[in-house]
């Protein structure tokens, strides 16, 4: 685990950004609200605001403290958050994760990156709370398809457990331990689960393993939101993002056939471009204030159409990263 500020692990991150040595105080924020049905008066008793007949009430009474204090629980989950926020990105070492780092940080966010281990994740989030106070946003990008494009009829005992380790069981963990924290925080916090090829349920050959947990990734995201709703958790959100083809190493290295080079030519992006797209409207979500689940996806189907049609029908993006044959 390395952290945005101090780690020399993360040092080459400074170079995009400029830490912020100081604490990261969240100022409250206080809004009137129109579900104010009573106000306080001068000696210290609770009246309806509608000046009815209803009988005052002491202000050291249970059920006063209890009321006052569900509202103001309520008030703060509801408020938007102020920036600069914590983001904790697994995986964010190179690719994606990295790009996506480097954005939070041109934006002055404090940024923490770790690594895809059990025991690290469990001491990112130990660290979260000493250091930076509430996390706001995780987001869960860790992933690997073990650099490995053949059919699952000839792939290895240790790639396949590599591929189901890292995004399926490691992807559980860190939600269930992000979840855990953000229970524990007054203004909750958002998760983002990353998909991937698969995810949509369409075939993946040469990678079906990382196709089939790519595909349990949406599944997980749905159980989760359903299961935060039957618990009435409303500050807890999870979240889907879907950041396309990146021309990471590891969609580069499957690029082998006819079919994948057309594809990535046509559909690809570099991490930075699809990073400029995916922090804003990440950033957005909590500076709104909103907690309805989402799915941000960069690379949509009409866009995927439209980049289609143009190659098919003017030759655009022919050999844009590899050289068709």
């Amino acid at each position: 685990m390395a952290t945005a500020t101090s780690s020399p692990t993360c040092q080459f991150l400074t170079h995009f950004g400029s830490p912020r040595p100081h604490p990261i105080i969240f100022p409250p924020i206080f809004k009137q609200t129109h579900f104010q049905p009573y106000r306080i008066i001068a000696n210290g008793s609770l009246r309806n605001n509608y000046f009815s007949p209803t009988p005052t009430i002491s202000s050291n009474s249970p059920l006063l403290v209890k009321a006052q204090a569900s509202i103001n629980g309520e008030r703060e989950q509801r408020e938007p958050m102020v920036p600069p926020f914590n983001v904790l990105i697994t995986g964010s070492s190179k690719g994606i994760g990295y790009a996506l780092a480097k954005k939070f940080l041109i934006a002055g966010d404090n940024v923490i990156i770790c690594s895809r281990s059990a025991e690290r994740v469990e001491s990112a989030v130990n660290n979260l709370r000493e250091e930076y106070g509430e996390q706001r946003v995780w987001i869960n990008n860790a992933g690997s398809n073990a650099y490995s494009y053949k059919p699952l009829a000839e792939a290895s005992d240790e790639d396949l457990i590599e591929v189901v380790s890292t995004n399926t069981l490691g992807l559980m963990i860190c939600c269930r331990e992000a979840i855990k924290m953000m229970l524990q925080q007054p203004r909750g916090g958002h998760i983002f689960n990353i998909d991937g090829a698969g995810s949509d349920g369409r075939p993946t050959p040469r990678f079906a393993a990382y196709g089939a947990t790519k595909r349990s990734v949406v599944h997980l995201t749905k159980s989760l939101q359903a299961e935060l709703q039957m618990q009435d958790v409303k500050n807890v959100v999870v979240h889907n993002l879907s950041p396309g083809m990146v021309t990471t190493d590891l969609l580069m290295s499957g690029a082998t056939t006819k079919q994948a080079k057309f594809f990535i030519n046509v559909l690809a992006e570099p991490a930075e471009v699809v990073a400029d797209y995916l922090v804003p409207n990440i950033r957005s979500i909590p500076a709104s204030g909103s907690w309805k689940p989402t799915y941000i996806r960069f690379l949509t189907g009409l866009k995927a159409y439209s980049q289609i049609f143009s190659r098919l029908a003017f030759g655009a993006r022919r050999n844009r990263y590899v050289l068709e044959d």
